[in-house]
C-alpha cells in the first residue's frame, strides 16, 4: 500500500485535566499507524514529526518518499513542520491559516514579499526594505512616511507611524503552502481525503471506549487506552477489507 498519511485529531475529556488523542492513517487502506497522546494546550504540530517518523528520511532511510504525501488541516499548519516535509521532498497538503488582517484592511497576503533582495512591495507600489530584527521574527518592513499621503491609507493601516510587515522565520514555507492552497489540484487532492479522515476520527468518538472521553488517569495510561482503541477500530477495518490468512499467507479480497 502507498503510504499517503493524513493527521486528524480530537480532544477527549479525562475528569479536570485535558488531553489530546491524535492518530495517523494510510490513505489508500484507512489504516492507524501512530498514535499519541498531549495535553490539551499543546498544539498538533508540536507531535507530527513523532507521527511521521515513518516516512521522514532520517527516520526513514531508503524509503521512496516520493510516494508520501502528508495531509493535515490548519492546526498542523506550522512553519517548522512545513519546512521539514518541503526540505525532504515529501508532497505537502497540509492546510496554513490565511494573514491575519483587521477587518476592513489588507491582509499581509496583498503585499509582495521578495526576500531574495529583501524587500516588500505594497498595493499602491511603494517598495520597503526588510531590516533585519531580533526575535520572534527575523525581519521587518516599515512604509512610515510613504503611508501619510497614500490614497489606499485606509484601506491599509491606522498607525499613525504607516503600515508594517513582520518577516518570520518559516515565511518562505508559508507563503508557498498559501499558493499551493490555490491550486485546483491541490484542492481536490485536499477534499478527497478530508472525508476520509473525518470518518475515521468518527469510528475512534462513537465508542466510549477511551475516544471522546478518558477513561484513565495520565498521559501513559490513557496513551497506551488510545492506541488499544486504535488497534480495535483497525481490526474492524481489516475485517472490511477482507484481509485473512490462509496456508499460503495473508490475502486481501480482491475488488
Amino acid at each position: 500500500m502507498t503510504p499517503k498519511p493524513a493527521t486528524g485529531a480530537k480532544p477527549p475529556r479525562e475528569g479536570s485535566t485535558a488531553t489530546r488523542a491524535t492518530s495517523l492513517s494510510i490513505r489508500t487502506s484507512e489504516i492507524i499507524t501512530a498514535t499519541t497522546v498531549t495535553p490539551g494546550n499543546n498544539g498538533d504540530a508540536e507531535v507530527a514529526e513523532e507521527l511521521l517518523a515513518d516516512i521522514l528520511p532520517a527516520e526513514a532511510a531508503g524509503r521512496d518518499n516520493d510516494a508520501a504525501a502528508v495531509f493535515g488541516d490548519a492546526a498542523y499548519g506550522a512553519g517548522e513542520l512545513l519546512k521539514r516535509l518541503d526540505d525532504n521532498g515529501i508532497r505537502n497538503l497540509i492546510k496554513v491559516q490565511p494573514s491575519p488582517s483587521v477587518k476592513g484592511h489588507f491582509s499581509k497576503d496583498r503585499f509582495t514579499i521578495d526576500l531574495n533582495t529583501r524587500t516588500v512591495r505594497c498595493p499602491a507600489a511603494v517598495t520597503a526594505p526588510i531590516a533585519a530584527r531580533i526575535g520572534r521574527h527575523t525581519g521587518v518592513a516599515c512604509f512610515g512616511d510613504a503611508c501619510a499621503s497614500c490614497p489606499l491609507r485606509a484601506q491599509c493601516t491606522t498607525a499613525a507611524s504607516g503600515r508594517t510587515i513582520t518577516i518570520g522565520a518559516y515565511e518562505r514555507y508559508l507563503a508557498t503552502a498559501r499558493e499551493r492552497r490555490d491550486d485546483p489540484v491541490w484542492k481536490a487532492d485536499y477534499r478527497g481525503i478530508r472525508p476520509k479522515v473525518e470518518r475515521k476520527i468518527g469510528h475512534l468518538m462513537r465508542r466510549r471506549h477511551g475516544g471522546r472521553r478518558a477513561r484513565m488517569r495520565g498521559p501513559v495510561k490513557i496513551g497506551a487506552d488510545f492506541g488499544l482503541l486504535a488497534a480495535a477500530v483497525n481490526l474492524a477495518r481489516l475485517a472490511v477489507l477482507g484481509i485473512g490468512h490462509t496456508t499460503s499467507g495473508w490475502t486481501a479480497a480482491q475488488a
